[in-house]
């Protein structure tokens, strides 16, 4: 723990510097330098992002009534990008019981089958909408087909990574997310899912929560982002990594697909060279709630790193006086997407959209004895 203590006073790059040296002082400078980051993090590491589709559809598949779980409504839908190809993948709504509109909180790690039973049942008892989808369907998980499925038959040239294209699709939900009214089966309109879209809320685990960030970075419909344990290339520093912590050269042996293809190689075992670090894309959010959530255990995604990011991200949700809006939150244990996490995202949840005050604190640094 003293290691945190040790790095302070190493200098993460300047949020608040522009790229000609110039100093960050009003709110109309943050929205120029907010450009800067965007630039910098989002072209550099991720190799930028898919192009919008020219229209986003969705087509109502199957709407289902149940009341187990506490779920009322369990639609399933196809959601269309179109292009001059068409790119298609299922998103399922579940919600609870009553007339809403429902903060809808949307999770595409659907590849992993992470959503227990006992997930859904809290989330339909706080009065949340869960929005499921896979987001392997639109690039593939496995490197070897990496780049030769989903969205990459479209852009075969695309510089950008798998998180890229995984956090595209999330924006493709926000779009099929808004039009949900408008497909309702007429005969059962009555049972529609009433989705508050100003309350959209998006969560991901590991790699998923990496793609997370960059939803939420890049996409100012998401109103909340959650990043779970997310590690290297997400809520965790490149430039301080703790005893364990994934390094570059590890993200070079098994996830090299998942980034811009040059930025790897240019950089392995030359972080200390980075012009950003991860508070650079943390701080696209501001001022838009931002929790993440972290595991003692998990020394695989750089805890310690974690909470550097997290303390130089805060500066810019200061500056726009939103600090009540960032939050970060540590467990007992390792790298999973428990009960305890989605409670927690919960609890978070109804603070920023509800105003609920919350009985747990968001702020607290575990690293300090």
């Amino acid at each position: 723990m003293e290691a945190v203590l040790e790095i302070t006073d190493r200098k993460l790059p300047d949020l608040f510097r522009f790229n000609d040296g110039g100093k960050v002082r009003t709110p109309s400078d943050w929205r120029k330098r907010r450009q800067e980051l965007r630039d910098t993090i989002v072209e550099l590491l991720y190799g930028g992002m898919p192009p919008v589709p020219e229209q986003t559809r969705v087509e109502l598949l199957h709407p289902h009534f149940a009341k187990s779980l506490g779920v009322y409504r369990y639609h399933t839908y196809r959601v269309i990008a179109d292009q001059e190809h068409k790119l298609t993948f299922t998103m399922k709504v579940l919600a609870p019981d009553g007339d809403g509109p429902f903060p809808v909180i949307v999770n595409g790690d659907g590849c992993w089958e992470f959503i227990t039973e006992e997930i859904i049942a809290e989330v339909m008892s706080r009065g949340c909408a869960l929005a499921l989808f896979n987001r392997t369907e639109i690039a593939s998980d496995i490197y070897q087909y990496a780049r030769d499925s989903g969205i990459y038959r479209l852009y075969p040239d695309g510089k950008f990574g798998a998180i890229a294209a995984w956090a595209w699709s999330y924006h493709r939900c926000v779009d099929a997310l808004m039009q949900l009214d408008s497909v309702a089966d007429p005969y059962l309109y009555k049972h529609r899912i009433p989705i508050d879209t100003a309350k959209i809320a998006i969560a991901g685990h590991s790699r998923g929560g990496k793609t997370t960030l960059l939803a939420g970075a890049t996409d100012e419909r998401i109103a909340l982002v959650c990043a779970n344990n997310s590690g290297t290339g997400g809520a965790g520093s490149y430039i301080f990594h703790g005893k364990d912590s994934e390094m570059l050269s590890d993200s070079m042996k098994f996830g090299f697909y998942w980034y811009n293809r040059d930025f790897l190689s240019r950089y392995i075992d030359r972080q200390e060279e980075l012009p950003f670090d991860q508070h650079f894309l943390k701080a696209l959010i501001a001022p838009r709630a931002l929790l993440t959530t972290e595991a003692l255990g998990d020394s695989h995604a750089n805890p310690e790193g974690t909470w550097l990011i997290h303390e130089a991200a805060g500066k810019a949700y200061n500056f726009l006086g939103a600090e009540k809006r960032i939050g970060i939150w540590y467990r007992k244990g390792g790298h999973a997407h428990s009960l305890e996490d989605w409670r927690t995202l919960l609890d978070f949840i109804d603070w920023q959209f509800r105003g609920i005050k919350p009985t747990r604190r968001f702020d607290i640094n575990p690293f300090i004895q």
